[in-house]
């Protein structure tokens, strides 16, 4: 799979398209079990600021769903388990939705696995962050763009250590793109592979994953994965061919040990299986496409065979 360069950095902006492909009802026959590592839930009331934000300052989201129903169209559709995230964007909300998450998850016990959400920074982050375990929660996803984080700070430092004493993994959005002069920081302050190299050489026993390949240093990340084995990345949004990529994306020179599939789901503006047909397309083995479908995931996520098979 190959992506030809074409611009430099991208920012979000109203009205960016939809693609009115046609979707499927299953998986595309012929591709391994399916883990989605990157799927979004929220309370209703979240999920409608959220539509309200994409609709004004990038594209219409093209599946307006309940979390329960998120969980059912993807499981009817054949995905094999579902690793679900969310984020806090103010401090003081987090408890609430680690409560919400586990409640969720616990309606789709061993098919969906639940990452909590501290707010960096908020007054008891660490008790937060812990609690969030202690209910059952499988990690924790942080969005730097959405929460203004610095990744390489003292406040982050605690919520590591919390994550590595317990055998947690961390999902952080802290590649610098998409952008938008939406957000209140800018993520290009804010976000470098240079810091992420800082955090995984201070925390090597931690796992962490870096979502859409790192974007938009993308060679930086691609790097950071050969030489570092708590380093993850998933492909989310990046193998559609939807933003306009830079950098060459070729799955093949990936260490293929540490790529997982990850949708968006449901705050995309294409259909849900777009990305799969891409990878069931891309010129890699078929090793190396059951580590990216599932395999990779399950190891991240301490999944049991029976949560994913």
């Amino acid at each position: 799979m190959t992506r030809k360069s074409r611009i430099g950095g991208l920012m979000l902006k109203p009205n960016m398209p939809s693609i009115d492909d046609r979707e499927d009802s299953m998986v595309p026959a012929g591709l391994p079990p399916v883990i989605d590592a990157h799927v979004h839930i929220f309370p209703s009331h979240i999920f409608s600021a959220i539509w309200k934000w994409f609709d004004k300052n990038a594209w219409n989201i093209r599946y307006r769903m309940t979390s329960s129903r998120i969980f059912e169209f993807l499981l009817s559709h054949g995905i094999k388990h579902i690793i679900a995230l969310q984020y806090a964007h103010k401090p003081g909300i987090a408890r609430q939705l680690n409560k919400y998450m586990s409640d969720k998850c616990r309606e789709y016990e061993h098919r969906v696995t639940g990452m909590a959400t501290v707010f960096p920074g908020e007054q008891d982050a660490e008790d937060i962050l812990q609690e969030a375990f202690d209910l059952g929660l499988g990690g924790v996803k942080l969005h730097a763009h959405v929460q203004c984080f610095d990744m390489d700070s003292d406040p982050m430092n605690r919520l590591y250590e919390c994550c590595r004493a317990n055998g947690k993994p961390i999902v952080m959005h802290v590649g610098r793109e998409p952008k938008s002069s939406a957000y209140s920081c800018d993520p290009y302050a804010l976000c470098s592979a240079e810091k992420l190299e800082r955090v995984l050489k201070g925390f090597p026993d931690l796992k962490i994953c870096v979502p859409h390949l790192g974007f938009d240093e993308i060679s930086a990340y691609r790097k950071l994965i050969e030489t570092y084995d708590n380093l993850w990345l998933d492909t989310t949004m990046v193998v559609t061919d939807y933003f306009p990529i830079a950098e060459k994306i070729d799955l093949r020179d990936y260490r293929s040990d540490r790529i997982m599939y990850g949708s968006d789901f449901p705050n995309i503006p294409y259909p849900w299986d777009r990305e799969l047909k891409e990878l069931k397309g891309a010129d890699i083995s078929d090793d190396a496409l059951e580590r990216i479908s599932s395999k990779n995931a399950a190891d991240f996520f301490n999944l049991t065979l029976n949560e994913w098979r």
